[in-house]
């Protein structure tokens, strides 16, 4: 009797005690699946509204026309599928072709000169015989800070006739520049972009740079390595990954260029309305209301800065296959 009650009590207890703890334990797990969703759900929502969304969109009215019937087309309108006639008609503008064409020779010749400029300045920063380098670091970067619309009027003004200091001193040695001129305004453009963003791109060097172990600088020394030395044998090939990266944003920037020329434009007659192809793209939609030829143009826009871009790190990653 007494073994009997004993027993019947604990197979229940151990019978009843299992399911009783596993349900908790799955609801735990099931709770802990979904909290990094919780972190990164706000992130995916907003790519998804802000930035997948506007593509596919813009994707969608490059392929289709709106046709209107009537006189004034008071006959109403139908949208229909136009396959590539919208792309035919955006290449077919030789403003636009042109446009594209002027921003590569743009990005072909500012892209090396901007990052050389920014790796020396890395390099300059991060020696051993640097004096101030979180003060010098926080002058060159002080400029990124400047929108891209302030800084283009402040330059306006300094290429101005009249208005420009740095004209008049080179007038005092007998030089009359046209900062605005038609052979000249694509590289006073090129001076701001490369003003505005050397700062940004010598951090990101910078920050590479401070990954490389003390022991190979010491190394290099007790091999009697000189700065110079030091700078091409350890540095720069343990900082191209970074220098790759700010590569591909200079090369995908170059073709978004649209506020400063848009600015410059009310300082020169030299820069039209499709000097860029982003310009193009904006004239075509609220000058002349044509959206499915601007949504073809940015369309192409953006293929053309995806082939460069991958073109430039399949171009990379074969030279290192090579080795």
């Amino acid at each position: 009797m007494t073994a009997t009650t004993g027993t019947v009590p604990a197979e229940g207890a151990a019978g009843g005690a299992a399911p009783a703890s596993a349900a908790p334990r799955r609801r735990r797990l099931r709770t802990g699946a979904l909290v990094p969703w919780g972190f990164v759900g706000p992130f995916l929502a907003l790519f998804t509204l802000c930035f997948l969304l506007p593509i596919l969109y813009a994707l969608h009215q490059s392929f289709i026309q709106v046709r209107r019937h009537g006189l004034f087309g008071e006959e109403g309108r139908e949208t229909v599928f136009a396959g590539f006639a919208n792309y035919t008609r955006a290449l077919g503008q030789e403003s636009f072709v042109d446009s594209v064409g002027r921003v590569l020779l743009f990005g072909v010749v500012q892209v090396p000169v901007m990052l050389g400029f920014a790796l020396v300045l890395a390099l300059l920063l991060e020696s051993a015989s640097a004096k101030w380098p979180g003060f010098f670091r926080a002058l060159y970067f002080m400029p990124y800070g400047v929108p891209g619309v302030v800084a283009s009027l402040l330059w306006g003004f300094l290429y101005v006739p009249g208005l420009s200091p740095i004209l008049d001193v080179a007038a005092l040695v007998g030089l009359e520049p046209d900062l605005l001129g038609p052979n000249s305004v694509l590289w006073s453009i090129a001076n701001i972009i490369t003003w505005l963003f050397i700062g940004y791109n010598m951090l990101i060097l910078i920050a590479q740079l401070k990954t490389i172990p003390s022991e190979l600088y010491e190394s290099a020394r007790i091999d009697g390595a000189g700065p110079l030395q030091t700078a091409w044998h350890v540095q720069l090939p343990l900082i191209r990954p970074a220098l790759v990266l700010t590569t591909v944003f200079s090369i995908i920037g170059t073709l978004q260029l649209f506020a400063e020329p848009q600015i410059l434009a009310a300082f020169t007659v030299n820069i039209d309305s499709a000097y860029t192809p982003n310009m193009a793209a904006y004239n075509s939609a609220f000058t002349d209301n044509d959206y499915n030829v601007a949504a073809a143009q940015s369309v192409i826009v953006a293929l053309t800065a995806f082939v460069l871009s991958f073109g430039f790190l399949w171009l990379v990653n074969r030279k290192d296959r090579q080795r």
